[in-house]
């Protein structure tokens, strides 16, 4: 059932980081039960719940927390829950009543965990944003994309690696902490910190004065010919990352090149002249052609599969990196355990769906007068 069975985790309905961190401990074995606004928040995109991946493997029940009885029955939740998430502007929970020095004191072994885009402090501490103006200030923006203008990462950065995977291993981190002490405290994750410190191999190389402030110019960035997207005849793409001297020559090797008629390797001032020559050897075959070429030996040459493609490939396959829940493809629980391996608990459920099977198993009573603010329903449709 996953190393985390047993920890309940109440989830504040929110967008983006949040739910994806619930994902995660989810598909480690948590319980989690999602508090959901009475109407779902208006982004502009209709899509239906079964295609929300991030909101897999837990239950739900309705709340207005604007309403006092509402609050009360959030609160009598924090009273079961090991770990807290909610991904409100700094002082919102505080306003409702449930911030962390009130949930604190009727739990005070609850983890705290808070989630924003710039802290809660600072001068932008209640400016709106979104990943891509997390990742702006950080400096990761800057640092990805073409020669002329930045390209955004879709918002893996923010949003999911220093904003979701930050608030996960901060909760877990905690969890352990209080097994030792038996005291909650608060984790607070920013995804403007998350995405900084993302940035620390680059940061300490551009500090050494390795790494130049302009993109395309730097080893990792597409300024290397041995590092980089290169497209085929068929319109597709292999994606290249030779950096050692032995990779790099069984690179060239594939490509029919003699390593002592070129430039050093790293000789960045013919990186430019090299990027060129690989891309018109390249552009002469498919995508299919070079994975031939180069498959088993150390080149590291792979193909840059499209969406539709990653489920059949067959290293995907044979690790089962997909599994069907509902009739649909969802990316299968990471990592892997060895004793106590993860599973997906269910597909995305509508608001309110399996709430009172939850409120049971987290120890409460049908007619409870504390959950009176609390909508529910039994199964999901």
């Amino acid at each position: 059932m996953g190393p985390l069975k047993g920890v309940k985790v109440l989830e504040i309905e929110a967008m983006g980081p949040v739910p994806w961190a619930a994902m995660m401990l989810s598909d480690m074995g948590a319980d989690v039960l999602r508090l959901d606004r009475p109407v779902a928040p208006d982004i502009g995109v209709v899509r239906d719940k079964k295609f929300q991946f991030t909101e897999r493997g837990r239950r739900s029940v309705i709340a207005n927390l604007k309403d006092p009885a509402g609050a009360k029955a959030a609160l009598a939740l924090v009273s079961k829950a090991d770990v807290l998430l909610e991904g409100m502007r700094p002082g919102v929970m505080e306003r409702l009543g449930l911030g962390p020095e009130q949930c604190l004191a009727i739990n005070p072994a609850l983890i705290y965990g808070r989630m924003t885009g710039w802290g809660q402090t600072g001068p932008l501490a209640h400016a709106v944003g979104h990943d891509i103006n997390y990742i702006a200030v950080a400096g990761v923006l800057h640092a990805i994309g073409t020669a002329d203008t930045p390209v955004p990462p879709l918002n893996l950065v923010g949003d999911y690696g220093g904003g979701g995977m930050l608030l996960a291993l901060g909760v877990m981190a905690a969890l352990i902490e209080t097994k030792a002490s038996g005291h909650g405290q608060v984790v607070d994750a920013a995804m403007i910190d998350g995405s900084m410190s993302m940035m620390a191999a680059v940061l300490g190389r551009h500090a050494a004065g390795e790494w130049k402030d302009q993109r395309q110019s730097n080893m990792l960035d597409g300024g290397a010919h041995f590092y980089g997207i290169y497209a085929t005849s068929d319109g597709k793409h292999v994606a290249v990352g030779a950096i050692e001297p032995h990779f790099y020559k069984a690179l060239l090797a594939g490509l029919g090149l003699d390593d002592q008629e070129l430039p050093a390797q790293h000789d960045q001032q013919a990186w430019p002249a090299l990027r060129l020559k690989f891309a018109a050897i390249f552009c002469q075959n498919t995508r299919d052609h070079w994975c031939t070429v180069f498959e088993g030996t150390e080149a590291c040459v792979s193909p840059v599969l499209s969406l539709t493609e990653i489920a059949a490939h067959p290293h995907n396959a044979h690790r089962r990196s997909f599994v069907d829940i509902g009739g649909i493809m969802h990316p299968a629980p990471s990592p892997r355990f060895s004793r106590t391996p993860g599973r997906i608990a269910g597909p995305p459920v509508d608001r309110g769906f399996g709430g009172a099977g939850a409120l049971v198993d987290w120890g409460f009573e049908i007619g409870d007068p504390e959950l009176a603010g609390l909508s529910c329903r039994s199964a999901s449709p």
